[in-house]
């Protein structure tokens, strides 16, 4: 991923056991020094776009298709605020099949559990929701009937253990994207934030040097 090449790095003392001394470092990408969308901005809808993505794709072929280049995949990730690509971007429809029954095996089409339908009155109103997580012996009193509280309606339906894992994947499309227009001047601030300022540890505007806790004061 293009992201590892904008992170600056770390002068870190070396953990290898053929080491030469106690001063010897090693240099590393300094991993911790992440980004993120601010929290203020993604609700500005006037630089992002709802993105949905589509079976099969990766964060690099939605990258190629919105900015024109796969290296930007680390772009889509940040302004979907995705932190944990396995768990949190959609699998493929045949690979989600495969996880489904690797998890349930033959329980596949087990009952995961009951939830509400949508009901309304005669008069259009609504009186029950869908989609509320409830028993399977769940009833209301029928909006048709005219003597209320005579005739009991079921109003449930069952939901197995493949639909939610469908619905669980198919959350995860809809995401927010930045718009292309507005790259340029992301990646300035993105290079901007991943520079050091002088301090104790500094060395230059790319690297810093980690303290040596082997050293020990006199």
């Amino acid at each position: 991923m293009a992201y590892f090449r904008e992170l600056p790095d770390l002068e870190y003392q070396s953990p290898f056991s053929d080491r030469n001394s106690s001063l010897d470092y090693v240099r590393a990408k300094n991993i911790f020094r992440r980004v993120k969308i601010r929290d203020d901005l993604q609700k500005v809808f006037t630089i992002f776009n709802k993105y949905t993505i589509s079976d099969g794709a990766r964060p690099d072929t939605v990258a190629e298709a919105l900015y024109g280049k796969s290296e930007f995949d680390w772009v889509v990730l940040i302004s979907a605020g995705i932190v944990n690509v396995r768990d949190e971007w959609p699998l493929s429809n045949y690979d989600l099949y495969n996880y489904s029954y690797e998890k349930y095996g033959d329980n596949l089409n087990d009952t995961k559990f009951y939830e509400t339908i949508e009901v309304r009155d005669p008069n259009g109103r609504l009186i029950l929701p869908a989609g509320k997580v409830v028993d399977a012996n769940f009833t209301i009193p029928d909006p048709a009937n005219k003597v209320q509280n005579l005739q009991q309606s079921k109003v449930v339906v069952a939901i197995n253990n493949y639909e939610y894992e469908v619905r669980k994947n198919e959350a995860k499309r809809n995401i927010y994207v930045l718009k292309s227009e507005y790259l340029p001047s992301f990646l300035t601030d993105i290079r901007k934030i991943m520079t050091y300022t002088e301090s104790s540890q500094f060395i230059d505007s790319k690297l810093i040097k980690a303290s040596n806790t082997r050293i020990k004061s006199p």
